[in-house]
């Protein structure tokens, strides 16, 4: 792990940080393409490409619901009653996170609020890679489901020998997932984008994937709805000298398990914790059954950083703006309310990252990148939009149009003031049509701007015109 120590009055900078960003531009383009010909081709371009890159193709992308079903039966007792106690437990938490529909009176009889609807159908992606996750599927299809939206399915990709994970398939049945397709990659999501003939096109993806997949979300993103451009996952660990290191070392390499990109950062106030961190690591990571992909992560990705004070510490939090945070500090909780970016928070040294991946509740389709900066965890209210309701009276609009018009006339929207403009004077007549169309439209300049406003001064910036 590459160490930055912060002497002194020193803080963390993004340079430091070293992050790449955006996606690679080879991947976006081949992305795109990918997307563009399943939008002109279908189902034969779809195929295609699941030959390609995933080396098996069904004979129909719909998996048959007796399939879906009956990897209940396939899966271990124990882990079924895992799955159960997760999905009841990230039920139970996002069933909070549904926003009802309001409104408000105003004296004069305006009536104002929201209408809040589900989305009619979204797509879940899940990935069939290095690993699978079960998880995800709860953790996707559980907000949607609570949401409301109608149809929820769900995209995987088979494995090259032409089968799925009955673990995630068991997961899809417990969670109610209407339709599965077993289809991957940049074509899975320009599929459920834009349809083909026997892939629905739906109005929100959601779900983690390969650079690939996260490439052709962004480009569909516009004509679909998506949750974000998920980038490989992260983990930051602020601790001091009173936190074990083995604990922190089993953290740092429970994310960076996931994916040789994978980012770690133990950002401490320790100055001997990053030794005895290392060590630790060095001890365990020759036991894992996934050594190579940690090791890769660790060694490519992993950050310790080393600051002179707490205060410098949080500052370097905010500024990792990381996917999950763990802080491993006495007083932990009371350090919550400064920070200010971060997908997830855990708090204290009992509260394992691994407990939200599964079991705790909340979301574990969080911001990444360090887009935590002004990004949401996946949640019901991706899910639901909002519809904004607005019901005037005569009284509320006499009272309202004077300000309207002169805000229309000041930007030059002449039909804008008109349109309250005549309104306001069937108010004035008592009525609620013109009787006399014809000379309801004289000095129709008049009605729109009752008065000219005052010319504005005109500011001017020094050195503009010269």
């Amino acid at each position: 792990m590459r160490e930055i120590v912060l002497a002194g009055d020193e803080r963390l900078t993004i340079a430091d940080l070293r992050r790449t960003g955006a996606l690679p531009r080879d991947i976006e383009q081949s992305a795109q393409a990918i997307v563009d010909d399943v939008r002109e081709h279908g189902d034969e371009a779809v195929r295609e490409y699941c030959m390609r890159f995933d080396g098996a193709c069904p004979d129909s992308f719909l998996v048959p619901q007796e399939v879906v079903q009956g990897a209940l039966d396939m899966v271990d007792p124990e882990f079924l009653e895992a799955l159960r106690l997760a999905h009841r437990q990230i039920s139970d938490f996002h069933e909070r996170e549904r926003e009802q529909s309001w409104f408000t009176t105003r004296p004069d009889g305006t009536l104002l609020g929201v209408q809040v609807t589900p989305v009619p159908s979204a797509a879940v992606y899940v990935p069939g890679g290095r690993a699978q996750y079960p998880s995800t599927v709860l953790m996707d299809v559980i907000p949607a489901k609570v949401a409301g939206v109608e149809r929820v399915i769900m995209v995987t990709p088979p494995q090259r020998d032409g089968s799925l994970s009955a673990y995630t398939l068991a997961a899809a049945a417990l969670a109610g997932v209407d339709e599965v397709y077993a289809v991957g990659g940049a074509q899975a999501i320009g599929a459920v984008a834009y349809g083909t003939e026997t892939i629905p096109r739906v109005a929100k993806i959601v779900g983690p994937g390969n650079a690939f997949v996260a490439a052709a979300k962004r480009y569909v993103s516009g004509d679909v709805g998506i949750d974000m451009v998920a980038g490989p996952s992260e983990v930051c660990v602020l601790a001091d000298e009173t936190a074990d290191p083995v604990v922190v070392a089993a953290d740092l390499m429970a994310q960076a398990e996931h994916d040789p990109l994978a980012t770690c950062y133990l950002v401490t106030t320790d100055t001997s914790l990053a030794g005895r961190v290392t060590g630790a690591i060095e001890r365990l990571v020759s036991q894992s059954p996934r050594e190579e992909i940690t090791r890769a992560s660790l060694d490519d990705h992993g950050i310790i950083v080393t600051c002179a004070s707490l205060d410098a510490a949080i500052d370097a939090v905010n500024l990792i703006a990381p996917e999950h945070l763990e802080l491993h500090c006495p007083e932990a909780m009371a350090l919550v309310g400064r920070i200010k970016n971060a997908g997830a928070i855990f708090v204290g040294p009992w509260s394992s990252e691994p407990l939200g991946d599964y079991v705790a509740g909340p979301n574990h389709t969080l911001p990444t990148g360090g887009t935590a900066t002004f990004s949401n965890p996946l949640g019901v209210y991706d899910f639901q939009k909002r519809s904004s309701v607005i019901s005037y009276t005569p009284e509320g609009l006499a009272t309202d149009a004077p300000a309207v018009q002169a805000l229309a006339q000041a930007e030059g929207l002449w039909a804008h003031a008109l349109s309250v403009g005549m309104r306001r004077r069937l108010v004035e007549q008592g009525t609620e049509s013109f009787a006399d169309p014809i000379a309801a439209c004289e000095d129709a300049m008049a009605t729109a701007w009752p008065r000219t406003l005052d010319a504005p001064g005109v500011p001017n910036l020094s050195g503009a015109g010269e």
